[in-house]
Protein backbone atom coordinates (compact mmCIF):
# COMPACT_ATOMS: atom_id res chain seq x y z
CA UNK A 1 0.00 0.00 0.00
CA UNK A 2 1.19 3.30 -1.06
CA UNK A 3 1.09 5.82 2.10
CA UNK A 4 -0.98 8.95 0.68
CA UNK A 5 -1.70 11.81 2.99
CA UNK A 6 -5.82 10.48 2.52
CA UNK A 7 -5.16 7.59 5.24
CA UNK A 8 -5.90 7.96 8.72
CA UNK A 9 -2.51 8.17 10.99
CA UNK A 10 -3.06 4.25 12.06
CA UNK A 11 -3.24 3.41 8.60
CA UNK A 12 -0.09 5.00 8.06
CA UNK A 13 1.71 3.56 11.38
CA UNK A 14 0.41 0.45 10.36
CA UNK A 15 2.08 0.42 6.76
CA UNK A 16 5.26 1.60 8.51
CA UNK A 17 5.21 -1.21 10.76
CA UNK A 18 4.48 -3.57 8.16
CA UNK A 19 7.41 -2.16 6.23
CA UNK A 20 9.95 -2.25 9.05
CA UNK A 21 9.11 -5.29 9.94
CA UNK A 22 9.65 -6.75 6.09
CA UNK A 23 13.58 -4.59 6.17
CA UNK A 24 14.15 -6.90 9.46
CA UNK A 25 13.00 -9.91 8.09
CA UNK A 26 15.02 -9.61 5.01
CA UNK A 27 18.11 -8.73 7.31
CA UNK A 28 17.27 -12.13 9.00
CA UNK A 29 16.87 -10.50 12.22
CA UNK A 30 14.71 -11.54 14.90
CA UNK A 31 13.03 -8.53 17.07
CA UNK A 32 15.35 -9.52 20.33
CA UNK A 33 18.43 -8.92 17.46
CA UNK A 34 17.00 -5.66 16.12
CA UNK A 35 15.86 -4.09 19.30
CA UNK A 36 19.78 -5.45 21.14
CA UNK A 37 21.45 -3.66 18.15
CA UNK A 38 19.12 -0.40 18.15
CA UNK A 39 19.48 -0.04 21.68
CA UNK A 40 15.95 -0.10 22.24
CA UNK A 41 13.74 -2.92 23.78
CA UNK A 42 12.19 -5.69 22.27
CA UNK A 43 8.65 -4.15 22.95
CA UNK A 44 9.42 -0.87 21.23
CA UNK A 45 10.06 -2.69 17.78
CA UNK A 46 7.28 -5.24 18.69
CA UNK A 47 4.91 -1.68 18.71
CA UNK A 48 6.28 -0.38 15.99
CA UNK A 49 6.11 -3.59 13.58
CA UNK A 50 2.10 -3.64 14.91
CA UNK A 51 1.76 -0.06 13.96
CA UNK A 52 1.40 1.42 17.39
CA UNK A 53 2.30 4.74 18.71
CA UNK A 54 6.08 4.74 19.90
CA UNK A 55 8.87 7.59 20.67
CA UNK A 56 10.48 9.01 17.93
CA UNK A 57 14.38 8.41 19.08
CA UNK A 58 13.25 4.59 19.69
CA UNK A 59 12.08 5.25 15.52
CA UNK A 60 15.31 6.66 14.49
CA UNK A 61 17.48 3.98 16.79
CA UNK A 62 15.59 1.17 14.81
CA UNK A 63 16.18 3.08 11.53
CA UNK A 64 19.93 3.57 12.21
CA UNK A 65 20.19 -0.24 12.69
CA UNK A 66 18.63 -0.96 9.73
CA UNK A 67 20.95 1.45 8.12
CA UNK A 68 17.71 3.22 6.57
CA UNK A 69 18.79 6.30 8.76
CA UNK A 70 19.80 8.26 5.59
CA UNK A 71 16.25 7.71 4.40
CA UNK A 72 15.24 10.54 6.67
CA UNK A 73 16.68 13.15 3.89
CA UNK A 74 13.85 12.03 1.86
CA UNK A 75 10.95 12.43 4.26
CA UNK A 76 11.65 15.76 5.18
CA UNK A 77 14.60 17.62 3.39
CA UNK A 78 16.61 20.20 3.95
CA UNK A 79 14.21 23.72 2.90
CA UNK A 80 15.69 25.86 0.01
CA UNK A 81 16.87 29.22 0.85
CA UNK A 82 14.22 31.80 -0.42
CA UNK A 83 15.66 33.95 -3.47
CA UNK A 84 16.25 37.03 -0.86
CA UNK A 85 18.14 34.67 1.00
CA UNK A 86 20.29 33.89 -1.70
CA UNK A 87 20.58 37.42 -2.25
CA UNK A 88 21.96 38.14 0.57
CA UNK A 89 24.26 34.95 0.45
CA UNK A 90 25.71 36.32 -2.68
CA UNK A 91 25.87 39.67 -2.36
CA UNK A 92 25.12 42.11 -4.81
CA UNK A 93 25.46 42.06 -8.43
CA UNK A 94 27.84 43.96 -10.39
CA UNK A 95 25.65 45.92 -12.66
CA UNK A 96 28.08 47.87 -14.34
CA UNK A 97 31.73 48.63 -14.48
CA UNK A 98 34.13 50.34 -12.38
CA UNK A 99 36.11 51.86 -15.08
CA UNK A 100 40.17 52.98 -15.54
CA UNK A 101 40.09 55.17 -12.92
CA UNK A 102 42.91 58.38 -13.22
CA UNK A 103 43.53 57.09 -17.29
CA UNK A 104 41.98 56.64 -20.20
CA UNK A 105 41.76 53.29 -21.80
CA UNK A 106 44.20 53.02 -24.69
CA UNK A 107 41.89 52.78 -27.97
CA UNK A 108 39.34 55.95 -26.73
CA UNK A 109 40.21 58.82 -28.79
CA UNK A 110 40.83 62.26 -27.59
CA UNK A 111 38.56 64.48 -26.27
CA UNK A 112 38.25 68.07 -27.34
CA UNK A 113 38.15 70.49 -24.99
CA UNK A 114 35.12 72.86 -25.39
CA UNK A 115 33.97 76.72 -24.59
CA UNK A 116 33.85 77.29 -20.92
CA UNK A 117 29.68 76.26 -19.87
CA UNK A 118 27.42 79.52 -20.16
CA UNK A 119 23.88 80.03 -18.89
CA UNK A 120 22.64 80.40 -22.34
CA UNK A 121 21.18 84.22 -21.58
CA UNK A 122 24.11 85.58 -22.08
CA UNK A 123 24.99 87.76 -25.01
CA UNK A 124 28.00 87.16 -27.13
CA UNK A 125 29.18 90.70 -25.96
CA UNK A 126 29.13 89.89 -22.35
CA UNK A 127 30.59 86.36 -22.98
CA UNK A 128 33.52 87.78 -24.12
CA UNK A 129 33.65 91.08 -22.13
CA UNK A 130 33.93 87.86 -18.70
Amino acid sequence: MKIKSYLTDEAVLSELGARLERQRLERNLTQRELATQAGVERKAVQRMESGEPVKLTSFVRVLRALGLVDALEQLVPEPVPSPIELLKLHGKERRRASGTRGRRPPNREKRVESAPWQWGDETETHAGNS
